[in-house]
């Protein structure tokens, strides 16, 4: 046995070798399970106590045993399932002698259970299955946390997300709220002829963003292979395809630090649309956003940790160099001078790379003194070139870029943009990238050459969005760390 094992463990433990020895295996896999307590409470709906004996309704319910009040002969149970609890009364007169002797010697919080019988109500008013049939159909024998007040420390609570799941209803609702959302955005984007396909995770060059990837090789090719930082150059491959509307719900792998915010691995969905604009994406962002809203809470607006949130079109719009000057309150004419931007990026303790241009300084002065403050929803427009090797220049501005950023709460939600098509351009931009890589820029995009010659094909006029999953699921669950809405975030090696 294990050393770390207690005495309560070791009880369970023997518990399950006592039923082997009587003949009853405690992890049976032959039962059938006819209800969910949520069907059972549907079915008892509205009736009175005489009414529900009258109508003899007999269920069967299996699920983890939660709670547990003993009476020598008898005993209150709750039973939780995937749709709710419900109570069970296990009489010995009832179960026999035989089953009744199973459950007061054996059963214990914690473990899973099947009862069958009739519903009736309880003095006290409670729906309660009356057991005639009891059965233990999984022997726990890790006690949940003492007295249900759950897992009280942070990292615990994510490294057995098991536990936190059976104890805490509320971590539950998050993941159903997951859920609904990804539906959602799957929904809305297939009811407007976007086609979900899926593109590769292993890919031969990192691409489709700024990021350090995570490495591996694949011995049967002896090649190396980078885990995605993002799907978008395969989706534009389709664009070359001719799969005019495509999107995937997909993971993304970046090996970059960990916070609140940022995971390793965490989930984006991107789309692409042929002959779109970024403006046609921001009216159909609006649109998909607050619908999703309406969808789960029946308004638009929202509360994030305090902080309300309307999602109600239209959006406010403002410029890179709009927000920085006024949310840095700094003159907005001087932020094309680069010795101006340099000097205030250097006074705000902003470590600037002798590689950088002024596009690359203007953008880190936002990220310091405006991107957190700006509340919306916004879109930030008018992104520099040098932060946006696959975006399509500005006609009118060439050193900008038909791009927006989605931010709300001081976050960013999405990023989008008119694509670039022009193969050669590409290729000028991708050039420039190498050079930063080998002056040590670990993010800098890598030359893609397949993806070129797809563009030399001929691309259709796009634009393209992804949409961060799970900062939009902390949005809609009121939830303070990304690692509140993954299942199970990336953690330290425990010890």
């Amino acid at each position: 046995m294990k050393e770390d094992w207690n005495d309560l463990i070791r009880d369970r433990i023997r518990k399950a070798d006592e039923l082997r020895e009587a003949g009853t295996a405690p992890y049976p896999n032959d039962q059938k399970v006819g209800w969910t307590t949520a069907a059972a409470r549907e079915a008892a709906g509205g009736k009175s106590a005489e009414d529900l004996e009258r109508a003899g309704i007999r269920v069967d319910v299996a699920g983890r045993m939660v709670a547990s009040r003993s009476f020598g002969k008898a005993a209150f149970v709750v039973v939780a399932d995937r749709a709710g609890r419900l109570q069970a009364y296990i009489r010995k007169d009832k179960l026999g002698e035989d089953a009744y002797s199973v459950f007061h010697k054996s059963a214990d919080v914690g473990d899973i259970v099947w009862v069958e019988g009739p519903l009736f109500i309880t003095r006290t008013g409670e729906l309660t299955v009356l057991a005639e049939r009891f059965r233990l159909l999984s022997k726990a024998i890790r006690p949940l946390p003492e007295k249900w007040h759950g897992l009280v420390d942070v990292e615990t609570r994510y490294r057995q997300r098991y536990v936190d799941l059976i104890v805490n209803e509320k971590v539950k609702d998050v993941f159903r709220t997951r859920a609904r959302i990804v539906a959602y955005l799957r929904s809305f984007l297939a009811a407007r002829d976007f086609l979900e396909v899926e593109t590769p995770m292993m890919q031969p060059v990192a691409g489709g963003a700024a990021a350090k990837p995570f490495a591996t090789h694949h011995n049967a090719l002896d090649m190396d292979l980078y885990l995605r930082i993002a799907p978008e150059l395969y989706l534009k491959r389709l664009l070359v395809g001719g799969f005019e509307r495509v999107f995937e719900i997909n993971r993304n792998f970046r090996n970059e630090g960990i916070s609140t915010q940022h995971n390793p691995e965490f989930t984006m969905m991107e789309f692409y649309q042929a002959y779109a604009t970024y403006d046609d994406l921001m009216a159909l962002t609006e649109e998909m956003i607050s619908g999703l809203a309406m969808s789960l809470n029946g308004t638009t607006a929202v509360t994030v940790q305090g902080e309300g949130i309307d999602f109600a079109p239209p959006w406010e719009r403002m410029t890179v160099a709009g927000a920085v000057a006024s949310y840095g309150n700094l003159p907005e004419a001087k932020l094309a001078d680069p010795a101006f931007l340099r000097e205030t990026a250097i006074s705000l303790g902003i470590a600037v790379k002798d590689d950088w241009g002024p596009g690359n300084i203007l953008v880190a002065i936002f990220e310091e003194v405006a991107e957190r403050k700006i509340r919306g929803p916004a879109f930030v427009t008018e992104y520099p070139i040098e932060v946006s090797p696959l975006s399509r220049k500005n006609d009118l501005r060439p050193e900008t870029v038909d791009r927006f950023e989605l931010i709300v709460l001081g976050r960013e939600i999405a990023n989008a943009f008119s694509e670039l098509n022009d193969p050669l351009d590409q290729r000028s931009r991708f050039e420039d990238q190498l050079r930063r890589k080998e002056l040590g820029d670990e993010e800098a995009h890598a030359m893609d050459e397949d993806f070129l010659r797809a563009l030399e094909h001929g691309m259709p006029p796009a634009a393209g969005e992804g949409i961060g999953i799970d900062r939009l699921v902390m949005l809609f669950t009121d939830s303070p760390s990304i690692r509140d809405v993954i299942l199970f975030p990336q953690l330290r090696k425990e010890g």
